[in-house]
């Protein structure tokens, strides 16, 4: 069985205790990114891996960090080429080769951050890629991935391009498509609605997929 790494950003959103406790104990390990040591703490949970430069962290996560004995660090000076996300990733791929990726407090706070997350998870094409928060679950789908939706009727589901040529089927929404091409960010994929098992494929490109907790949010109107 894949490997499946819990990576807890550092976004000032903070996915709830609840939610950080039931995907801590569906992974296999934890790796904290900066301040989402915070976030573990604030549930009452530790990590295996830390990795930042401790500029955002709080003064007791700081002092768990200095001193190295909860956790693995990889500490890195904060005049850097490279995001804290972007090193955390490079440590999962040496770490544990190929495996699954969780991603959560990664949504909110600054908008060019998000932004830049987002990215750095698309880039990560070793196995596949989950964001879970409190409202939304997220995969990032590249070329011949697949994605079975199951037990979500009436439930919001978006699906948005995040490479040029990016091509792909829906099947089980109120609005499907067969080896469609969706436009570099366009909204041919926005606010769709589960009707039954989806299956959503990407066979070329990568896209972003997003399915909402709620029910359906927003205009029907496709036309």
């Amino acid at each position: 069985m894949a490997c499946k790494i819990l990576v807890v950003c550092g976004s000032p959103v903070v996915t709830s205790a609840d939610l950080l406790r039931r995907l801590a104990g569906e992974c296999n390990r934890v790796v904290a990114v900066d301040r989402g040591l915070d976030a573990l703490l604030g549930a009452g949970l530790g990590c295996d891996v830390y990795v930042g430069d401790a500029d955002t962290v709080s003064d007791v996560g700081r002092a768990l960090v200095d001193a190295a004995e909860a956790f693995e660090v990889e500490r890195h000076d904060p005049y850097k080429d490279y995001t804290d996300l972007a090193l955390a990733l490079d440590s999962v791929r040496r770490r544990w080769p190929g495996a699954e990726v969780v991603a959560t407090c990664a949504t909110g706070g600054r908008p060019d951050m998000a932004l830049s997350v987002l990215g750095l998870l698309a880039g990560y094409d070793d196995a596949p890629v989950w964001i879970e928060e409190d409202k939304v679950t997220a995969r990032i789908l590249h070329q011949d991935e697949t994605w079975i939706i199951e037990n979500a009727e009436g439930k919001t589901f978006s699906i948005i391009a995040i490479a040029p040529n990016t091509k792909v089927s829906e099947h089980g929404l109120v609005w499907e498509l067969d080896h469609s091409p969706l436009g570099l960010l366009a909204d041919t994929g926005i606010s769709n609605i589960v009707r039954s098992t989806a299956k959503i494929e990407v066979h070329t490109g990568t896209a972003i997929a997003y399915l909402l907790h709620q029910g359906f949010i927003g205009t029907v109107d496709k036309n």
